[in-house]
């Protein structure tokens, strides 16, 4: 029987690197996430899918880190995703200076709880040149404490998620389990937004959608839209909204519901003629969530969950390159 490997995770959002993980074999003994929609999003789902996870707590990363973290000591695996405004590109990129910034209260859960891996994921940005001492902080401070640390750029669109979406991961590992480790190296090609979408964009007799189907013939661009000063019920700002119309797809607004029969666009939306909108599960699905998964609260704070989440197959494929790591390093400590 396999071992099952326990995990926490900080700032979890509405659960995507956490599904990815607990479908990798993890399985959480606690949450942390500050947004109540989305910690909401957390406890349903793990109440209603049964999925066994433990504490999932409605706070602060820096005091759980303080306070609480500690009593994880000997946990197998920290993970998390950080903020990113501190490091995207869309914002002042101020690093280490940002408020927001909490690689530091990460690096400090990972030394009260001293995990066998750590997993945490950005922005692209954060490699950009000029982050290149922040990240030699972070690694300086990871190796002090044993870990051997590993940095990747992954497009989730190679692990069969429709849209590009680039993230930065951080994976350390203790050195007994670090040289086991490798990146996934299969690609999965993704479909396109109009084979990821037509079945729900064809589910209320909508007779375009076979239509549709064929101009949205490539992958999404990445979803934008979950900051909560900026993001409202829309794909984005100008150019996200203009590579969405290029899949014929109307960015400004998002929908309570798929496209109706009949429907032939929107009247004050010129150019924008039988462009149908995206729902959240829409956006769900092109975001790599499984149908099954649910998110509490109305349409703007839904889908901001969905805009900032990290896509599943991504974080279930990095988990389980993982836990082969720690599974072969058992294995060989057994047969010495």
């Amino acid at each position: 029987m396999k071992k099952k490997y326990t995990s926490i995770e900080i700032c979890a959002g509405a659960g995507g690197q956490a599904l990815g993980l607990h479908l990798a074999g993890f399985q959480h003994q606690v949450l942390i996430e500050i947004d109540s929609p989305a910690c909401k999003t957390l406890k349903h789902n793990n109440e209603h899918h049964n999925l066994g996870w433990g504490d999932i707590i409605d706070g602060c990363v820096e005091q759980f880190a303080q306070f609480t973290s500690h009593r994880y000591k000997g946990i197998d695996l920290v993970a998390g995703g950080v903020p990113c405004p501190p490091f995207s590109k869309a914002g002042k990129q101020l690093g280490q200076q940002d408020e927001r910034d909490l690689f530091p209260a990460a690096l400090e859960i990972v030394k009260n709880t001293a995990p066998k891996a750590v997993m945490l994921e950005n922005v692209s940005g954060l490699l950009d040149a000029k982050f290149d001492g922040y990240r030699a902080e972070i690694e300086a401070c990871l190796e002090k404490m044993g870990y051997t640390v590993f940095w990747k750029l992954l497009n989730a669109s190679d692990f069969g998620v429709p849209q590009l979406r680039p993230r930065v991961v951080l994976v350390a590992l203790k050195s007994e389990f670090a040289s086991y480790f490798s990146w996934p190296e299969y690609k999965i090609a993704p479909p396109t937004v109009g084979e990821a979408l037509h079945d729900l964009m064809a589910s209320q007799g909508w007779e375009g959608a076979a239509e549709w189907k064929q101009k949205a013939n490539k992958i999404a661009p990445t979803l934008v839209g979950g900051s909560k000063k900026h993001g409202g019920p829309d794909l984005g700002p100008t150019r996200a909204r203009r590579a969405w119309q290029e899949l014929h797809v109307n960015g400004n607004l998002l929908g309570e519901h798929p496209p109706e029969k009949g429907f032939i666009g929107y009247k004050n939306k010129a150019g924008y003629e039988n462009m149908p909108l995206l729902t959240v599960r829409m956006a769900a699905r092109i975001q790599g969530f499984p149908d099954w998964w649910e998110f509490f609260g109305k349409k703007t704070p839904a889908y901001r969950q969905v805009g900032n989440a990290f896509p599943p197959p991504v974080a279930e494929a990095v988990g389980k390159q993982i836990i082969a790591a720690l599974d072969m390093a058992e294995s060989e400590r057994l047969a010495a």
